[in-house]
Formats: C-alpha cells, sequence, structure tokens
C-alpha cells in the first residue's frame, strides 16, 4: 500500500505520517507547501513533493508520479479566526484544493480510497438538547471556514455517487497534541505557561470565556481513526471522530497552571469575555467505533502534558 497525504508537514499530516511509518509497512507519500520542521526526522523515509494545490494540473503531476492506493487530504486552512478575516480566501482555499484532490483521484487514480476531513464545525449551531451530536445532526455552520468544511464534505459525496470514487468522509472534534500552531485554545494556553516558566514574559495570563465546553481528542488517537477508516469505512459515508466526553476550557486551563512550574495569576480580561455560540459539545463516535474498532487511548491529562513538554522545547530553542 502507498499513501499520500496532502499537508504532510502540518500537525495533523506529521501525525499520520509518523504512525504509518512506525505501525504499517506502508510507503508514505504527501505535499508540502511551507515549514517541514515537523517531519524533518522521517524526510529520508518520506516522497515529498513540495507543492501548492490550487491548480489541478500541480495535483494529477503528483497523482501521476506517486500513484497512491490511499489519499488523506489534509491540506487546509484550519484557523476559524482567519476565516473572519478573510472569509473568501478561506472558501476559496479549502474548496478548490479539496476540488482537485477528488478531480484529480477521478483523471489518475480511480480505484484508490479517499479520505476527506471536515470538522466538527460543520455543525454549528447545536442545541443542549441535541447532544451528543451524532452524523444526523443538521449542519447550521456559524463562519467561513465551516462553510469551507461543509463545502469539502458534500464534494466527497458528490464524487462518490457521480465518479464511484471510494470517498470516506471524517468529521474529527477538537484534536490537541504536540506540534499544534498558535490559534486554538490549548497551544495559546501552554505556550505561555512555557513562556512565562522561561522568564520570557510576566507571570500573567489574561483569558477569555472559560466557560465552553469542547470534545477534546488527542490528535495520534485521531490520525489512527483516519487509517480505520481508509481500511475498513464505507465508501459514500461519513463518520464522527471524537471521545465522547467534554471538557471546559478552564479545565484547560486548569490543569496547564497544575503543571506549570511557577506561580501564574490568571485575570479575566472583559475584552475578550464574549459569551460562545455553542455552549457544550459532545461527539457521538458509535458509528466510527462499531464498522472499524477505533477506540481513543490517550487520556486528556496526558495530552495536556505533552502538549505544554512540546512548548517548553519549542521555548528552549527560542531562547
Amino acid at each position: 500500500m502507498k499513501a499520500l497525504i496532502t499537508g504532510i508537514s502540518g500537525f495533523v499530516g506529521s501525525h499520520l505520517a509518523e504512525y504509518l511509518l512506525q505501525e504499517t509497512d506502508w510507503q508514505v507519500a504527501g505535499t508540502i507547501f511551507g515549514p517541514e520542521t515537523n517531519i524533518a526526522a522521517l524526510a529520508d523515509r518520506l516522497e515529498l513533493y513540495p507543492a501548492e494545490l490550487s491548480r489541478l494540473e500541480v495535483m494529477t503531476f503528483i497523482l501521476e508520479r506517486a500513484q497512491p492506493d490511499a489519499i488523506f487530504h489534509l491540506a487546509a486552512q484550519p484557523l476559524v479566526s482567519a476565516a473572519h478575516r478573510d472569509p473568501w480566501g478561506t472558501l476559496e482555499t479549502n474548496i478548490r484544493m479539496n476540488l482537485n484532490v477528488l478531480e484529480g483521484a477521478a483523471r489518475v487514480c480511480p480505484d484508490c480510497r479517499v479520505l476527506i476531513v471536515g470538522s466538527s464545525e460543520e455543525y454549528g449551531l447545536v442545541a443542549p438538547e441535541e447532544l451528543p451530536i451524532d452524523e444526523e445532526t443538521p449542519l447550521r455552520p456559524l463562519n467561513a471556514y465551516a462553510l469551507s468544511k461543509v463545502a469539502q464534505d458534500l464534494m466527497g459525496l458528490q464524487y462518490h455517487l457521480t465518479h464511484r470514487l471510494h470517498v470516506i468522509r471524517a468529521r474529527p472534534f477538537n484534536h490537541i497534541g504536540p506540534r499544534q500552531r498558535k490559534g486554538f485554545v490549548t497551544p495559546d494556553f501552554a505556550s505561555q505557561v512555557a513562556a512565562i516558566e522561561a522568564g520570557l514574559q510576566p507571570p500573567i495570563m489574561e483569558v477569555g470565556n472559560l466557560t465552553a465546553r469542547r470534545d477534546f481528542s488527542d490528535v495520534r488517537d485521531v490520525v489512527r481513526a483516519y487509517v480505520a477508516l481508509i481500511r475498513r469505512g464505507e465508501a459514500g459515508q461519513v463518520y464522527n471522530i471524537g471521545s465522547g466526553e467534554s471538557h471546559a476550557v478552564q479545565e484547560v486551563l486548569d490543569a496547564l497552571l497544575a503543571l506549570s512550574r511557577v506561580p501564574i495569576e490568571v485575570r479575566q480580561d472583559p475584552a475578550r469575555m464574549r459569551p460562545s455560540d455553542v455552549p457544550d459539545v459532545v461527539c457521538d463516535a458509535s458509528r466510527l467505533r462499531t464498522q472499524t474498532g477505533w477506540q481513543p487511548t490517550i487520556p486528556f491529562e496526558q495530552s495536556l502534558r505533552d502538549v505544554l513538554d512540546y512548548w517548553r522545547g519549542q521555548v528552549r530553542q527560542r531562547a
């Protein structure tokens, strides 16, 4: 088997490449755009294609060269904050790349399996009585990033129906772990704790709304789910990926503060105190568990320890 991972040097892509090389006998290829730091230790075992995937001819060239049996499409603009600043840029980037992956696969490797990675953001506005969220929960996207993921999701279904491509659609809920960039709550908190420990900023953290609850999974569990879906997922089907438990943002902060080597003062910043549109998110991943046997294995607390240790290492390198 040979896998092609778009966005292989990113947060999730690097963990997926690592898992495939360590736990399978698959060959691994990938597209890269930007820094290669996350895959530096793996680079000599990877078939890499530096490329920006906004042009179909580039995608078809890569597929013709790589000849994959499985495609994991991870490349995307992933930040909701960036989508707020530039809605069309996010829509254009994510939809165009997704279209090129699917159209390229239909032309070059119509028998390969394709995993299209959406997001729990697709569900958007979910009422408390609708929890836990299963795959039949209505999609009510609340931002351009979420809308781009709905488009990717439905485009995957369309290519399955019209081109008979073996497309599997995933809707992962919040995932955390080493290598996640700033712009998400866990690395934002952990990077500040690490900087304070190193004396690079005052021992004060200013925070906003800590009451929102989210379903957090470890990225290393999520990539195992992706591989399980490529192996055993039903073509055309959609699968939630999550732990089935929610944690308040306050719990994330408290756990990281408990791990800190120095005292840190927390201050509520009124400018950041925006109420969450969705107070609680809980995933129902029964379909994934039943059809593939997947189970999460890494505890929430271990994920947070590993994230903080990662940012301690980043701070040491930059000091």
